[in-house]
């Protein structure tokens, strides 16, 4: 009897051990799936290369175009703190200084908006329009103004087919129009300048290269400007009466970084060299503003609040006299 009860126990034993033995791999398999499961991206997140690019587009439209007949909207705000912008005729040597930074407690809020075009799959037209709020305050005078900025419009061109292995090239060209308050017309106390008051034409090119998880890209571009004819301006004893401004050159390098898929960093350098202007006033001297070269370092966010739609903000510091001290700015895609 006690062999029997033993045999049977021992069963039992053998039974319930083959029985665990054959659950614990489908348990252990079961928690893999659920972990992988978890730790993979959800449908519709996309990849990183997808959400890189969608920085790119944020932080500079020009390098991303969009298909044929397709509209983007976007919205950009922006606060910068610069020197106060005005005409100073302090001629010695034949030479003048046209814009002198004098970092007056000058404030500049901007609303932009904007609207690209898909006229073809590689060629997008977009145009954008400025709001302006500049505040100033200085020991000479205060005073705020509240207008439109200067239009734009321009052309992205991309010659060749994109590919995952090759940078990604982008020619454009951008027009710029002196519809908001000109600085050369301005009568001290009635306000700031919200415009360049000249109109002028610019052509660049863009580069891009998507090395998984990071973006390169850079930029060069050429400026050249319409005179101000027909002004009549008091500065100091003399009437200004025409402005030639110089042509500019600039360009730009940055990079790009995925950390996770929703969070993206950029870090980039502009840096824009300003020929010096031409100056004549009324009774006919002729003088020449200093070359200007003004390099702003920025660091930039972005957050991906939906699979197609991503959100960025960005810190500018000025890195030369010339340059604002401080730029704040967000963009928001309108079309979500």
């Amino acid at each position: 009897m006690m062999f029997r009860t033993t045999a049977i126990a021992v069963a039992v034993a053998l039974t319930a051990t083959s029985a665990l033995a054959q659950q614990t791999p489908a348990a252990t398999t079961a928690t893999t799936a659920d972990a992988r499961d978890a730790l993979a991206k959800k449908e519709g997140e996309g990849d990183q290369s997808a959400l890189l690019k969608q920085t790119l587009t944020a932080v500079d439209k020009q390098y991303s175009l969009i298909r044929t007949g397709q509209i983007a909207l976007n919205y950009d705000l922006s606060y910068s703190y610069v020197g106060e912008e005005r005409i100073v005729t302090d001629i010695a040597n034949g030479n003048a200084t046209l814009f002198n930074i004098e970092n007056n407690n000058s404030h500049t809020v901007t609303n932009t908006l904007s609207a690209d075009y898909g006229l073809r799959d590689n060629l997008t037209t977009n145009l954008t329009l400025p709001l302006i709020s500049r505040y100033a305050d200085t020991a000479a005078r205060s005073g705020m103004s509240n207008s439109l900025g200067d239009i734009s419009a321009g052309v992205r061109w991309q010659p060749f087919e994109a590919r995952r292995d090759t940078p990604n090239l982008t020619v454009v060209s951008n027009v710029r129009l002196p519809t908001g308050r000109s600085p050369f017309k301005i009568i001290a106390g009635t306000g700031e300048a919200t415009g360049s008051g000249v109109g002028a034409l610019t052509v660049g090119l863009n580069v891009n290269k998507i090395v998984d998880p990071v973006a390169l890209f850079g930029s060069l571009n050429y400026t050249v400007s319409a005179p101000a004819k027909d002004l009549w301006q008091i500065n100091g004893s003399r009437i200004l009466t025409r402005v030639q401004p110089g042509s500019s050159f600039g360009f730009g390098v940055g990079f790009a970084y995925a950390l996770s898929y929703g969070i993206s960093t950029t870090v980039s350098f502009q840096e824009a060299i300003s020929a010096g202007s031409k100056l004549r006033f009324a009774d006919g001297l002729e003088a020449k503003t200093h070359m200007q070269t003004s390099g702003i370092l920025n660091l930039g966010l972005g957050y991906r609040i939906s699979p197609k739609t991503t959100v960025n903000f960005s810190v500018g510091i000025g890195v030369t006299p010339d340059s604002p001290n401080l730029v704040v700015g967000m963009n928001i895609p309108l079309s979500l």
